[in-house]
């Protein structure tokens, strides 16, 4: 008789001692960690039967997570493990009628903008009262940790009420100078939307949302930053013009020119990241930022949105900054490698330039 319940601390605790970022647990192969960016399966460790992916997966879950799971055929939460130093967030989904999991490593420690090598620019977020910023970013690069880092720095820093909404809640906040309020989609709300609008009757400062999904998170989003809300969201794109897109194509397009308007007022900025493997080991993010400006509200508003990356190109001195100057940077610093830089880039030509 297996048991799959020693099998999964031992797991769990290999990804911690690995400092891997995910397990992967799918029928006919070994498990696999993620390290560094990379895909490294456990040659050591047998490959997993249906049997074996079911039982490690039921072992995650408790009964009504159990009902949910078979009958949506997916679920999304997170655990704590004694003997393992974070949580983990576990997605587990149906693929060819056989079980499979994803758990990702969430570290305990909320790190600071500089232990995660973020520009310095961004503690001025964390000095606002009220507006919107948004970290965008595809996914598994890092948005999560870096919104983390912002609410942590306000939590030790001002006296504020802050609301989170995620799914699952990933970091545990300590709080220290701010009443922090964390609320788990499925568990504590129905969803993001029913979350955002309850919070204009629970008096916060700052309003953290895990994932914009739909058109009616987005709208209630960008009324909070504009009635007096600090509001920080994560999207997945990949730049800060492609995240103005995204906003406003979410809408009709008869409602688009009022989204456009009140973005305008109310964005604080949006930084768009991407973790790049380090020469030395590990990952470093390379990150664009945007910041709000007249120059920047007037495009938004015309809708000449692709005009955008020129100013941010043309803005440095007022602590904007490209893709391809932070990636020229890393490079020159010898973080990361030209080869690994240019994968990264949305302009090859031009990095190339600025490098050379």
């Amino acid at each position: 008789m297996q048991n799959y319940q020693k099998d999964l601390q031992e797991l769990l605790e290999l990804v911690a001692e690995e400092n891997a970022s995910d397990l992967h647990l799918s029928s006919g192969y070994p498990p696999i960690l993620r390290i560094n960016g990379k895909l490294i399966p456990l040659i050591k460790k047998r490959r997993l039967s249906s049997q074996d992916t079911q039982g490690l997966a039921y072992n995650l879950l408790n009964d009504s997570q159990k009902m949910l799971f078979l009958n949506n055929k997916e679920i999304d939460f997170s655990l704590s493990l004694p003997g393992v130093d974070g949580r983990f967030r576990v997605n587990i989904f149906f693929q060819k009628g056989e079980i499979s999991c994803a758990l990702r490593l969430i570290q305990s420690k909320i790190k600071t903008i500089e232990e995660l090598n973020l520009p310095p620019i961004l503690h001025e977020f964390t000095k606002a009262s009220q507006g919107f910023v948004l970290v965008a970013g595809p996914s598994s690069h890092g948005k999560s940790t870096t919104l983390a880092s912002l609410i942590d720095e306000i939590n030790h820093t001002r006296t504020d009420h802050i609301i989170t909404i995620e799914d699952p809640i990933e970091y545990l906040f300590s709080p220290d100078r701010a009443l922090i309020d964390q609320r788990e989609v499925g568990q504590d709300t129905k969803s993001f939307a029913t979350a955002l609008r309850a919070t204009f009757r629970q008096d916060p400062d700052v309003i953290m949302v895990g994932e914009m999904r739909d058109q009616e998170t987005i709208s209630t989003a960008i009324t909070a930053a504009e009635t007096g809300h600090l509001v920080f969201a994560t999207l997945h794109t990949n730049s800060a013009h492609q995240t103005i897109h995204r906003i406003v194509d979410s809408f009709p397009s008869g409602q688009q020119d009022q989204i456009r308007s009140q973005l305008s007022g109310s964005l604080l900025g949006i930084v768009s990241q991407r973790l790049i493997p380090r020469i030395k080991g590990g990952l470093i993010p390379a990150c664009e930022v945007m910041l709000s400006s007249p120059a920047v509200a007037n495009l938004i508003r015309e809708n000449k949105v692709h005009e955008l990356p020129l100013v941010i190109e043309t803005s440095g001195e007022k602590g904007m900054i490209p893709l391809n100057r932070a990636l020229a940077d890393l490079v020159k610093n010898k973080e990361i490698s030209l080869e690994n830089a240019l994968s990264y880039s949305t302009n090859m030509q031009e990095l190339k330039m600025i490098i050379r």
